[in-house]
């Protein structure tokens, strides 16, 4: 193409855009009328009841709805324990919640070897749950290596946040 035939391409397509800029109504619509009723509420059940994370982690405590590893393990020690046995009497309590564990891993690695990592990290976390009564088929797992860390940094701080086990609602 020559530069001509790009320019001109160019011109085209800027008054194409141009062509298709929203314009300000001329009539405004009528102010909102009041109506003397005060708006109904939503229970509060419906929204952050049983079944939704914030209830799940307002009853466990957001610090017990994570479980964190060493570098290179997936076993689960006594401060990780206590923490599961906090989630089992939730979803002992709430029979009908479903929900999955996320295994997660430091930027460390290669990705198929974070995956790996994760999905350990994951099953760990479940078979300690599934061991405390709660039944398999209402856990998920699933791993994220790598992918989806909460601390952004290359550095032991953030190394030892990624490197989790988290449990999460389905909603």
């Amino acid at each position: 193409m020559t530069k001509n035939a790009l320019a001109l391409l160019a011109a085209t397509a800027t008054l194409a855009l141009g062509a298709c800029a929203k314009k300000a109504p001329e009539q405004l619509p009528p102010a909102p009328v009041e109506t003397g009723t005060a708006p109904t509420e939503t229970p509060t059940d419906s929204v952050s009841g049983p079944g939704t994370q914030e209830h799940f982690a307002t009853a466990v405590g957001a610090p017990n709805t994570t479980v964190y590893f060493d570098t290179d393990m997936y076993d689960i020690d006594a401060e990780d324990a206590a923490k599961l046995q906090t989630q089992a009497r939730y979803f002992a309590q709430y029979s009908n919640v479903n929900f999955t564990v996320e295994g997660h891993a430091d930027e460390r690695g290669t990705r198929e070897y974070n995956l790996a990592l994760g999905e350990r990290r994951a099953n760990a976390a479940k078979n300690y749950l599934v061991s405390l009564g709660i039944p398999a088929e209402r856990i998920r797992t699933v791993s994220y290596g790598k992918e989806r860390p909460v601390a952004l940094g290359s550095d032991e701080g953030s190394w030892a946040q990624n490197r989790r086990a988290a449990t999460v609602v389905i909603d």
